[in-house]
């Protein structure tokens, strides 16, 4: 196996916090993000894009990240405000909120992907694919991802025929199927522009 090798800063000496989304891509359910400032002495060879992990990785990881950050926290925007604002800014208000519970105030963020909408007061660096580059982004999306993973696991109590506690409300082909055939609920995203598209996807 090979070493990590995952960078923990963009400017040494600087107080940065990682950013990241999950639920950008799917039908049902809210996006969440996190925002992660690591210790300067932080390693871990298993941390890294959290889509490059198994379930029980990111979950081993989560408490991990959570005892050695020095500051941490997740974002959350809702379908009903997805819809109102659609889903990139949508992204950006989640990452915003993630920033705006931090205990610590970085000095500067690092967003995985390619836009963001400036915070104001701190600056920013856009890294495409920064998830599987820098480890605060890395740690944030494991937050990211298991909370939100969390979430859908409880609201699929509720509506089981969609099967979110396994496609956690990506479009996949049941999930479509069963939007088509019996119509979609509280928690789905009703003006998500591909929604049309996706359901009529494999048909």
């Amino acid at each position: 196996m090979t070493k990590n090798k995952l960078q923990l800063f963009l400017q040494e000496g600087r107080i940065e916090a990682g950013c990241d989304e999950a639920g950008r891509g799917c039908l049902a359910g809210p996006v969440f993000a996190a925002a992660v400032i690591l210790p300067e002495y932080f390693e871990n060879e298993l941390l890294n894009d959290s889509k490059k992990l198994t379930e029980k990785q990111r979950y081993q990881l989560r408490p991990l990240i959570e005892s050695e950050a020095l500051a941490y926290a997740v974002g959350i925007v809702d379908n009903h405000e997805i819809d109102k604002i659609n889903i990139l800014n949508a992204s950006f208000l989640a990452m915003h909120r993630a920033v705006d519970q931090l205990k610590i105030r970085p000095e500067h963020l690092l967003i995985d992907g390619n836009r963001f909408k400036a915070y104001t007061g701190i600056s920013h660096t856009c890294i495409v694919k920064g998830d599987g580059k820098f480890l605060p982004i890395a740690a944030a999306s494991v937050l990211a991802k298991t909370y939100r993973d969390d979430f859908m696991d409880i609201i699929h109590q509720e509506y089981p025929q969609y099967d979110w506690i396994k496609n956690k409300g990506y479009p996949t082909l049941h999930h479509r199927k069963m939007v088509r055939e019996i119509g979609t609920t509280p928690y789905h995203r009703l003006t998500f522009a591909n929604l049309g598209d996706q359901l009529r996807l494999d048909f």
